[in-house]
């Protein structure tokens, strides 16, 4: 996003200063870049939910135990740990859940476990068939290949095609209970 970028140079520059006039520029930056956010995800979210209409499911992971901690973040390039950081998640996802209500629709918030992992394929799991480095998944047993995140994302939307069948708790792998019994 050139916005983004042009807010962080403008941030960089102002933390190398240091002086209390930057400071105070500093804090009405962040404020400006907070607004610019929120008019952002209002927008998205209005979009989704015009376009889809009523009675339409729209399914997002729960990134509510994702960590944005440095070491999970060590992979990334600077520019990709930032945006990683300050994108808000969770203000998209309340602006999008409390529009699609109102136009008479639903959003799951849908387990993120394996979900980049999962061949939408054949169904195996293995981590090692998801290549961060080129952004690509390709899985050893069936030979599907493609985006690692359009391969997530068809993932999400079989979970969403289980939980429409009946599946009130649809998920990847082991269910919770059955992995602290192990």
């Amino acid at each position: 996003m050139k916005r983004r970028d042009k807010f962080n140079a403008v941030r960089a520059e102002l933390q190398s200063k240091g002086t209390k006039s930057a400071k105070r520029v500093l804090k009405r930056l962040s404020e400006r870049e907070n607004r610019w956010m929120t008019d952002v995800n209002h927008c998205l979210s209005k979009t989704l939910v015009d376009k889809y209409g009523t009675d339409t499911l729209s399914v997002l992971e729960d990134l509510t135990d994702v960590s944005f901690s440095e070491e999970n973040l060590s992979k990334r390039n600077a520019k990709g740990r930032n945006e990683t950081r300050s994108w808000t998640f969770y203000q998209l996802e309340q602006f999008l859940t409390y529009k699609a209500l109102t136009a008479g629709s639903e959003v799951l918030k849908a387990d993120a476990d394996y979900t980049s992992q999962r061949c939408p394929k054949c169904g195996r799991i293995l981590k090692a068939d998801r290549h961060h480095d080129t952004h690509e998944y390709v899985c050893n047993c069936c030979g599907y290949r493609s985006n690692d995140d359009r391969a997530g994302a068809m993932n999400i939307y079989k979970l969403g095609t289980m939980y429409v069948s009946g599946d009130m708790h649809p998920r990847y792998g082991a269910r919770k209970s059955e992995k602290q019994k192990k």
